[in-house]
C-alpha cells in the first residue's frame, strides 16, 4: 500500500484544477477560464487498490500582489510546497512564461521531488513539435519525470498516475474508502456559487467578490442553505443582482442544480448580496472568509 500527499503547483490558468478533477474522477475544485479562480488549498483524494493519493490544488503562484488577498493566495500556495511527498509542476504546452519561470525558481527550495506535467497538449496541432518542446522543458531542472497530458480530454492520465505512485511512500491511507473531498458541504456550496458568479460576470468583478454560507440545515432529503455574496462597492452589488434580480436568480438556479447533482438531495438555496468595502485588502475580513493564506 502506498499513500502520499501530492501538491499541484503552477502559475494561474495552466489547468491545475482541471487536472485535479480529472485525476480524482469527479469535480472537486471549481474551474473557470479566468485566472486565479482557485483561492484555497483544495484537497481531492484518489483511491486505488494499491494505494491512495491526496492531491492539494493550490492557488496559482503569481507575481502581482496588489491586495492582501493576492498575497494570501501566494502564501497559501507556497505553504503547500512543504511537508509533501511530491510536487506536480504544471505548465501549459507551448506557453512557458516569466511567471512559470518564477514558480520554477520557488521549486528550487522544495525538498520533495518535482514532476513536470505539460498540460493542454491537445491544443498543439503540429504534433511533431511536441517532443522538442518536452525536451526543452525537461532540461530546465532535474525533474523526477516529464509527462504530457490533456486534463480536459483525460489524455495520458494513466501514465501520470503510474509515475505518481512510483514517487510516494508506503503507508496506510489517510482517508476512508469513498471520501473524495477533504472539505465540508458548506465549503462546496460557497465555491459552487462563486464558480457561477465567475462564469457569468465579466471583467474584474469576480475578483472583488466572495461567498459566505450563513445558514445550513439538513432535514431528511432537503438541504436549506442561505449564503451571502460579498462585494466591495454598491455599484458591484447592482451588477450581481441584475435588473429585477435576474442575474442573481440565474446564478442561484445554476448553483442549486449543480449542488443537487453533487449531493444527491434536494437543495433550497437563498442568496443575497451585501457590500463590505475593500474586503480583499482587509486582513480581518480575509480571516473571516477563510482566505488568510494559512488554511
Amino acid at each position: 500500500m502506498h499513500s502520499g500527499i501530492v501538491t499541484i503547483a503552477g502559475r494561474p490558468n495552466v489547468g491545475k484544477s482541471s487536472l485535479l478533477n480529472a485525476l480524482v474522477g469527479r469535480k472537486v475544485s471549481i474551474v473557470s477560464h479566468k485566472p486565479q479562480t482557485t483561492r484555497h488549498r483544495i484537497q481531492g483524494v484518489l483511491h486505488r487498490a494499491h494505494g491512495q493519493v491526496v492531491f492539494v490544488d493550490t492557488p496559482g503562484l503569481h507575481s502581482l500582489q496588489k491586495r492582501a488577498l493576492n498575497r494570501a493566495m501566494n502564501e497559501s500556495a507556497a505553504g503547500a510546497l512543504h511537508d509533501v511527498d511530491l510536487v506536480l509542476f504544471v505548465v501549459e504546452c507551448g506557453h512557458f512564461t516569466a511567471e512559470d519561470e518564477a514558480v520554477l525558481q520557488r521549486l528550487q527550495r522544495c525538498n520533495a521531488p518535482v514532476g513536470l506535467v505539460v498540460n493542454k497538449v491537445d491544443r498543439i496541432s503540429e504534433k511533431e513539435k511536441l517532443l522538442p518542446e518536452l525536451q526543452r522543458l525537461g532540461a530546465m531542472r532535474d525533474f523526477a519525470f516529464v509527462i504530457p497530458v490533456s486534463a480536459t480530454k483525460s489524455d495520458n492520465l494513466r501514465s501520470l498516475e503510474a509515475e505518481i505512485f512510483k514517487h510516494i511512500p508506503e503507508g496506510p491511507p489517510f482517508y476512508p474508502e469513498g471520501q473524495v473531498v477533504a472539505h465540508d458541504d458548506a465549503f462546496t456550496v460557497a465555491e459552487t456559487v462563486r464558480e457561477k458568479l465567475t462564469r457569468n460576470l465579466h471583467q474584474e468583478l469576480p475578483y472583488s467578490l466572495t461567498v459566505e454560507v450563513e445558514h445550513y440545515e439538513r432535514d431528511g432529503n432537503l438541504d436549506s442553505i442561505s449564503a451571502v455574496i460579498w462585494v466591495e462597492r454598491a455599484s458591484q452589488k447592482k451588477i450581481v443582482i441584475g435588473e429585477n434580480g435576474e442575474t442573481l436568480k440565474k446564478i442561484g438556479t445554476a448553483a442549486r442544480r449543480d449542488l443537487e447533482r453533487e449531493f444527491g438531495r434536494k437543495v433550497f438555496l437563498k442568496l443575497w448580496c451585501n457590500v463590505r468595502e475593500n474586503w480583499s485588502d482587509d486582513l480581518k475580513a480575509l480571516r473571516r472568509f477563510g482566505l488568510s493564506g494559512r488554511d
